[in-house]
């Protein structure tokens, strides 16, 4: 616990030390609030269900079998009465404070912003942002909790789909944009709870060009060997100060 301890205080002196940081997160960051990662023992690749959750999620599979697809997310992807936790606290609060410039994020959930984060790049979209695919009209994620079977849109009849990037779609260019220039002008980049295995979120670390780069994470990453600071622990405790 006492290396712990004394990492973490190395990551507060950085971060605070700085007035441009940016923080890089993944699934990891939002276990905390109940929800589950991808692929540890409990998470979604690790269910059980009729089609792989890999295939569940893309793109082609929505498409084919919506009712399927509404089945499995509304089980597995969207939790009512979930909370911001310790680190997205205290990157609000680093925020309101003037050290940290941006969080990039691969999760759905919204957590930064219920938080307080003001500048939040979505890579991967938003479970509480939905669109009615022929009429484009929005719909919050209330209508898709309050709907049986396939969600359809209340002008046109259309299917509404959650706007969240599901395999075989492309991120959003003009999110990618915004998110890589933060990167790239950060002083120090702080990247937790991520595997770093899945690009090509994974591949953003790679315009970062200042003078620390942090990772936090509970299990070793490829880009270890690249980092200034690295710290193995949940991170709700690494920012618990």
């Amino acid at each position: 616990m006492e290396g712990l301890e004394q990492q973490r205080d190395e990551l507060k002196s950085l971060v605070e030390a700085s007035d441009n940081v940016v923080f890089f997160g993944g699934a990891g960051v939002s276990t905390e609030s109940g929800i589950p990662d991808f692929r540890s023992k409990d998470g979604l690749y690790n269910q059980v269900y009729d089609y792989p959750p890999e295939q569940i999620i893309s793109r082609s599979f929505f498409d084919a079998h919506p009712a399927e697809f509404y089945r499995f997310y509304r089980d597995r992807m969207l939790f009512e009465g979930v909370e911001p936790n310790r680190c997205h606290r205290k990157l609000a609060e680093l925020e309101q404070t003037g050290h940290l410039k941006a969080v990039v994020t691969q999760n759905i959930d919204g957590l930064h912003q219920a938080a307080g984060s003001r500048c939040v790049h979505e890579l991967h979209g938003s479970v509480l942002r939905n669109f009615c695919m022929d009429c484009h009209e929005s719909y919050p994620l209330a209508y898709i909790l309050a709907s049986e079977g396939v969600p359809r849109c209340g002008k046109c009849g259309g299917v509404v789909k959650p706007d969240v990037v599901l395999y075989e779609e492309p991120l959003d260019g003009a999110v990618i944009d915004q998110a890589v220039d933060a990167i790239r002008r950060a002083d120090v980049l702080v990247v937790a709870g991520t595997s770093l295995v899945v690009y090509p979120a994974a591949g953003f670390i790679d315009y970062f060009r200042g003078g620390k780069l942090v990772i936090v994470n509970l299990s070793p990453t490829p880009l270890d060997r690249r980092a200034d600071l690295c710290i193995q622990g949940k991170v709700g405790e690494v920012f618990d100060w």
